[in-house]
């Protein structure tokens, strides 16, 4: 039996993908001012919003909440189908932790349906792929506790290998170590950061220059790919290096698809202006 997927804002994905997903908003603040972000990357004006953090505009964000997916998720139970909701890794966000909280009492009160809750170990595409997939299987037909197994399956191979221009931003926000925030202050030394299988952001090496840690993640790619059907790329209003890389990526799998996004501001008031950000189904993480 199909089965209702979710994702939210941070999936990064463009409309073309989101046949049979539903996105949850995301909430954050610029300056003290409420946004809302629905998940519209093809219309998300990421130039201005990456030049306001470089103006140095204070962005804070919120976990989406117990009561939000209570409200998202209890109108498809009532109407007799199931839910998978592939959510942005436990590891940076409170909110797989809430939407677990809001799956077990729902699940009490529908005790004849099932909710799957999908801790990516990843955000952006690293969510955002795992819901394209989940989209398919149950476009497909299948059972939503056989496809939580597919997808859980499938989560150590989501590989999210990206490089930042300034770690001051994931260490404000305290999703990386002051050590190694500190790689990047001396010597124009770029990081090549990775989220790891317990869904964390850690260092995997350091290059000196911004040109080699491109070529960094790329072969990042090429030692860990798998298949090439679809390789994502989102970056922080960085176009020209994004380009560049997927011209690395081609170099090496010319039959790939390579889509090119803006990186969404959810998780972008993380990373900052100038991350680079490549996805990839592989062997491991």
């Amino acid at each position: 039996m199909a089965f209702a997927v979710f994702a939210d804002g941070s999936a990064n994905l463009p409309k073309k993908l989101l046949s049979g997903i539903t996105l949850l908003p995301c909430e954050y603040t610029v300056d003290g001012k409420p946004e809302t972000y629905w998940g519209d990357v093809d219309h998300f004006d990421g130039h201005a919003f990456y030049e306001s953090l470089r103006n140095g505009k204070e962005v804070r964000t919120s976990l989406l909440n117990t009561q939000l997916f209570i409200s998202a998720f209890t109108p498809v139970l009532e109407q007799g189908n199931d839910i998978v909701y592939v959510s942005m890794s436990s590891g940076i966000s409170g909110t797989c932790g809430a939407a677990l909280i809001a799956a077990r009492e729902l699940m009490e009160e529908f005790p004849d349906r099932f909710i799957h809750i999908v801790d990516s170990k990843g955000c952006g595409f690293g969510s955002g792929l795992l819901a394209v997939r989940a989209a398919e299987l149950s476009a497909q037909g299948m059972d939503a506790r056989e496809a939580a197994l597919v997808l859980d399956d499938e989560v150590p191979h989501m590989c999210q290998y990206f490089t930042v221009d300034n770690l001051k931003f994931l260490k404000k926000t305290g999703r990386v170590s002051g050590v190694t925030a500190a790689i990047g202050t001396v010597l124009n030394i770029k990081p090549v950061l990775y989220g790891d299988s317990t869904g964390h952001i850690v260092s995997c090496g350091k290059v000196r220059g911004r040109k080699k840690a491109i070529e960094a993640v790329a072969e990042k790619y090429n030692e860990k790919r798998l298949e090439n059907k679809l390789v994502c790329i989102s970056h922080g209003d960085c176009i020209e290096d994004a380009r560049a890389l997927a011209r690395i990526v081609h170099k090496m799998t010319p039959d790939a698809h390579i889509m090119i996004c803006q990186h969404e501001p959810f998780s972008g008031a993380h990373v900052g202006p100038g991350m680079l950000a490549l996805f990839f189904r592989g062997k491991e993480r």
